[in-house]
């Protein structure tokens, strides 16, 4: 596996495009939006300058990592030669069952087309294509280049060559493979979403404000992040769908999303990509 294509420039896709360059791998980065493409760029290129004043990589390696990722609005020529499609759009069934059908007819007969997704059946997107045994989950944390775990799901239909490669590439990124089923939400969400939809409702319901509730995650918990935090740095949008697709699928009023939660969406207030969530942020930081 050498060459793989990054479809979605946003935060997670930037990220998979970092790690997969940093490691080695020739990276085509693809948006449908120019700005986006070049935005994903300049972070992954702040990011790298941080890692080398860290020692996390070679000081002076930063413009070989860079080369390594070419970046194109145009889909389909890129995935013609592509070893391996990792998807990282928004979670939305319609943009990805379109991105899994244009690739199942673009891609090479060998190529492996692996979703980011963080709560969508696995199954359900190999159905769209007609190699479903080549069709795997690779759910990546955020943030890509410092989080170590990556959930590999099985769908169905996919075969063990796929479940192999994926766990080897997952490996020479230096990240740890945990192998889960095609479950809603997998196991990282479905135990997490309900922890940060739970303290929107404590915030909601005035039981204490949002330092609050974070300093007792943190500080009785021993979190690293308090969960509003957490869900800003995710992505307030971001958890709103995933506790939608949680809910749809398992029926279960434990992941119905909080009516903050869905107020601070449709006020814009979607965590630190835009300035505010249940915290403020500025360009340096909360």
């Amino acid at each position: 596996m050498e060459r793989i294509v990054v479809a979605g420039a946003g935060t997670m896709g930037a990220g998979i495009a970092h790690a997969t360059a940093q490691h080695g791998f020739p990276t085509v980065l693809i948006d449908v939006n120019e700005a986006c493409l070049d935005r994903a760029l300049a972070v992954i290129d702040t990011n790298l300058s941080r890692q080398a004043k860290k020692g996390v990589i070679e000081m002076g390696t930063e413009p070989d990592v860079l080369a390594r990722i070419e970046t194109t609005t145009e889909f389909a020529p890129a995935l013609e030669s592509a070893d391996m499609l990792i998807e990282a759009v928004p979670e939305k069934m319609e943009t990805k069952r379109e991105i899994f059908e244009l690739a199942d007819r673009r891609a090479p007969p060998g190529a492996i087309l692996a979703s980011n997704t963080s709560s969508i059946s696995i199954t359900s997107l190999g159905a769209f294509t007609s190699r479903p045994g080549s069709v795997i989950g690779m759910h990546f944390m955020n943030p890509v280049p410092v989080m170590k775990l990556v959930e590999v799901v099985r769908g169905l239909a996919t075969d063990d060559d796929t479940v192999d490669a994926v766990v080897g590439l997952t490996r020479r990124l230096a990240k740890t493979p945990v192998e889960v089923s095609d479950f809603p939400g997998f196991v990282s969400n479905r135990v997490l979403m309900p922890m940060i939809n739970e303290a929107v409702f404590a915030l909601m319901e005035g039981v204490a404000d949002a330092d609050s509730i974070d300093d007792v995650m943190r500080l009785g918990m021993n979190h690293p992040l308090g969960p509003l935090a957490l869900a800003d740095l995710i992505g307030l949008d971001v958890c709103l769908n995933i506790l939608g697709v949680l809910h749809d699928q398992l029926g279960d009023d434990r992941y119905r999303p909080c009516p903050l939660l869905r107020k601070h969406v449709e006020a814009g207030w979607l965590g630190r990509k835009s300035g505010r969530g249940f915290h403020a942020y500025s360009a340096s930081g909360r």
